[in-house]
This record gives structure tokens, C-alpha cells and sequence, in this order.
């Protein structure tokens, strides 16, 4: 098994449009994560990179929602995609609207995504959009993350899976120039170990795009087809999504039941010895 750590920092993508079939990408991640965020409540949320920020939340009940990119350039381009996204869907912005949350209100914030500039325990809910698929150090990444997470947030984390077509593909010389060679494609079992390791319970894991993902795609798929892949091969999709919760359980204190006795004591000892000594003493 490959080191998780990469000497070299790979390349970074811009937008969903980077990729062959990014746009199908995106829809399928934004169907999945619509269902997850109705479960998250609180006051704050952090859609962590790039991708992450082209992912609307417009079904979840968090108005604070904050987009932390790499530069600036990301941004304009997240920006852009959003605005594409939503003359394309326009049934979408207005619910979003009519639920009083406008879908580009959201803040941004420029920085890396292994430093998080938010005080101990105060997001409630992140997003990683195949973000660790392109991070350096994936592993101080899901530190920061548990270290600015509440006692019982949650992390929506999206990947490729090594195990589908597009990780063969990965592996067989077509398109070097395609940024999802520099992609890792963790498996979904990893992602989920290092989450437990830090105290998360997995929720629930939805497997999702049933595609080389490397081409364009001619046509699409039924959403029969999808589900019988989705149900039956599992195992060979594409992408996947993971939903965890922080859990932290209080250490409380147990008291002992049984007193033990000790075996020594010493006002025992010193009345034991005075009638001896004064027997002794009235003898003389």
C-alpha cells in the first residue's frame, strides 16, 4: 500500500469542467449530499477546496456557509460555475430563494485545506468534494478537520474508487494529460479507517457514476440501470460519498463497590502492646 503522503504536490483542479465527465460528477455528488445535509444542523458549515465550493447546499438548513479555496483564481472560477449552474437550473434557485437562502451568499475564505483558520470545536458540518483524491498530506487534512469540528458534526467525504473502470483506466497510458491521473483514488475502506481512527461513526455510503470517467460520455445512463449497478456491483462504481459523525464520549469516573482493608495498622499495633508493657512494668 502506497504512502498517503506525497512528496510532490499534485496538480490541483480548478473546477468540475477539468475533468471529462466532471459536470456528471458534480450532479451526481450535489443529488447525494442534497439528501445528507437535510441531517445536519447547527450554525456553521465549511465546504473545503475547490470542488467543494461548485457543490450547492440548497437543501440544507445551515445559512452560515463558508467556501475555503486555495487562491483567488478558484474563486472566480467557482464563482463562474455557479452562476452557469444556475441559469441552467433555474426551479433550483428560486426554491432556494423561497426558503430564504440565496445559493451565492456564501462566503469565501482563501487558504490551504491542512490549515483551517476556525477556533477548536466551532463548524458543524464539512464537505470534502475529492479532496483528499488531490491533497499532499490527506492525513493532516482530516486533522484539521477533527480538531474544528463540533462534539457531534459531520463530514461529507467524496472519492474515486481504485476498484471501478476508472481506476483502470488510471492505470493504462491514455490521456497522461488528464488531471485524474494525479488524482490517488483511495479506497473507500481507507477513508473509512482513518475516520474511525479519529473518533467518527460512518453514517452511511452511497455508491455513485458507473463510468470510465476518463471519456466523455455519449449517452446516460437510466436511472434503472444506475440503481441495479448501484445495488447489485457496488464494488465497481465509479465515486463514492461517505457520511460520518464525530462522536466523543465523555470519561466519567467509577468508584470502587468493595472498601479493602488494610492489613497493617498502626493504632492496632500500639494498643496491643500496652497491657504487655504494664504487666512487665508492675512485675518489677
Amino acid at each position: 500500500m502506497k504512502s498517503a503522503f506525497r512528496h510532490e504536490a499534485p496538480r490541483y483542479p480548478s473546477s468540475w469542467t477539468d475533468f471529462p465527465a466532471g459536470p456528471q460528477i458534480q450532479q451526481a455528488v450535489t443529488q447525494v449530499c442534497d439528501d445528507y445535509t437535510q441531517r445536519i444542523f447547527g450554525y456553521h458549515f465549511v465546504k473545503l477546496g475547490a470542488l467543494s465550493a461548485q457543490i450547492p447546499l440548497n437543501q440544507s438548513p445551515i445559512r452560515h456557509v463558508v467556501n475555503q479555496v486555495p487562491s483567488e483564481t478558484h474563486v472566480t472560477s467557482s464563482l463562474a460555475f455557479n452562476q452557469r449552474a444556475s441559469e441552467q437550473d433555474e426551479d433550483t434557485t428560486s426554491t432556494a430563494y423561497e426558503n430564504g437562502q440565496s445559493p451565492f451568499s456564501s462566503s469565501y475564505v482563501i487558504g490551504q485545506s491542512h490549515i483551517l483558520p476556525f477556533a477548536e470545536n466551532s463548524i458543524d458540518g464539512f464537505l470534502l468534494a475529492n479532496e483528499l483524491d488531490f491533497a499532499q498530506d490527506p492525513h493532516e487534512i482530516l486533522r484539521e478537520v477533527d480538531r474544528t469540528i463540533t462534539q457531534s458534526g459531520y463530514v461529507i467525504i467524496s472519492g474515486f474508487n481504485p476498484l471501478s473502470l476508472a481506476g483502470m483506466a488510471k492505470i493504462l497510458p491514455v490521456k497522461r494529460d488528464n488531471l485524474l491521473h494525479d488524482a490517488r483514488f483511495f479506497t473507500s475502506f481507507r477513508i473509512r479507517d482513518w475516520l474511525q481512527l479519529l473518533g467518527f461513526e460512518i453514517v452511511e455510503q452511497r455508491q455513485i457514476m458507473f463510468s470510465t470517467l476518463f471519456f466523455q460520455p455519449r449517452w446516460q445512463y437510466s436511472e434503472r440501470i444506475q440503481q441495479y449497478l448501484s445495488r447489485y456491483l457496488p464494488w465497481c462504481s465509479a465515486a463514492y460519498v461517505i457520511l460520518a459523525r464525530k462522536r466523543v464520549f465523555p470519561m466519567t469516573a467509577i468508584r470502587p463497590k468493595l472498601k479493602l482493608k488494610p492489613r497493617f495498622s498502626a493504632v492496632g499495633a500500639a494498643s496491643a502492646r500496652t497491657p504487655s508493657y504494664r504487666s512487665a512494668k508492675l512485675s518489677k
